[in-house]
């Protein structure tokens, strides 16, 4: 059997996942090791295809391992009854929600049902329990609300919430920041790692929103056909190569140093960007003029002498000594000046 760890929540040994049919076995991924962590928000990575969501079904139960072992709060997956289970460990699925007329309360009531038996009656405690987890993820104000008034990362927050309503030590989720914009895909993530630091869950998600997930991770899962799995924290897969090996390919490259992803642009031609003035102001134009050459195909270099010249101040850019005030027009005279 598998060892018990005090700070282990979930446990692989030798797992094996992928399908049965009659057709005999579809194996997905091979020989997992690996583990979770109480208190901690872990991302599950790894290109499309590489059995991210093969995984995650696996460990929620609704897949059975081909082979190996699952430990679940110190006990193996198969000794645990479906009540246990659900009072062990909740699912946040990425599908949109297709419920009508029914309140966010109402909905985030439903996370009860493995406490309140067959009646479906909630208690006072079930009610308070309901309020908590509403709050938690700021959306009391909407309790009464029905779920198609919401927006999509309201939605997701009254999901979370039923979540923590079921009370699991435990909550997995799939992709659940899938059809939010980027200031709520960022308020799901920030929200998801709290509840985990300070009320002690174990958040295991997929997501392909690897630069978010490399900032707000605590350990991150990598997943590829190739490599197989490759668990440790964000700055240890930068420093080992791990990230570069998984996703670096045509027109992306991992940059170690500042443990997130860059578009390689193709290289046409170098400007010289000499800074005038040691402002925190020329700086930060300096920086954002080198980022703006990149991208539209010229190296940024430290060589006074090259064919078309920017000096950069704290009011502006001199482009081979004329004035310009902004980086559209430095770029366009840089244009001129190498066309």
């Amino acid at each position: 059997m598998i060892k018990n760890d005090s700070t282990v929540s979930v446990r692989t040994k030798d797992l094996w996942t992928g399908y049965r049919s009659r057709k005999g076995e579809t194996v997905i991924s091979e020989g997992i090791d690996a583990t979770l962590q109480r208190g901690e928000l872990t991302c599950l990575l790894g290109p499309n295809g590489a059995g991210k969501s093969t995984l995650l079904k696996t460990l929620s139960g609704f897949l059975p391992p081909l082979r190996g072992e699952i430990c679940v709060e110190g006990r193996a997956w198969e000794d645990f009854s479906e009540r246990e289970l659900s009072r062990t460990v909740s699912v946040v699925l990425t599908e949109r929600l297709s419920v009508t007329n029914m309140t966010a309360v109402e909905l985030v009531a439903l996370g009860r049902s493995p406490y309140t038996g067959f009646s479906g009656a909630l208690s006072e405690d079930d009610r308070h329990v309901v309020r908590d987890a509403l709050a938690a993820v700021g959306i009391d104000e909407m309790a009464q609300r029905t779920v198609q008034t919401l927006s999509d990362g309201e939605r997701q927050k009254v999901m979370i919430a039923k979540s923590l309503a079921q009370e699991t030590p435990i909550i997995y989720l799939d992709e659940p920041t899938a059809f939010l914009d980027y200031p709520s895909k960022v308020e799901i993530m920030l929200l998801l790692q709290r509840l985990a630091r300070e009320r002690g869950k174990t958040v295991f998600l997929s997501t392909h929103d690897l630069e978010m997930a490399l900032q707000i991770a605590d350990r991150v899962w990598l997943l590829d056909k190739v490599n197989g799995l490759t668990v440790g924290v964000p700055e240890d897969l930068a420093l080992d190569g791990a990230l570069g090996r998984y996703f670096d390919r045509g027109g992306l490259r991992f940059d170690a140093a500042a443990c997130d992803f860059r578009i390689s642009h193709a290289i046409h031609g170098e400007v010289g960007v000499i800074i005038d003035e040691a402002t925190d102001a020329a700086e930060l134009r300096c920086s954002l003029l080198r980022k703006a050459l990149g991208r539209v195909g010229y190296a940024a270099v430290d060589d006074a002498k090259a064919s078309v010249v920017v000096r950069v101040g704290t009011e502006g850019y001199l482009v081979d000594g004329r004035r310009m005030n902004s980086i559209g027009e430095a770029i366009e005279a840089v244009n001129e000046g190498l066309s």
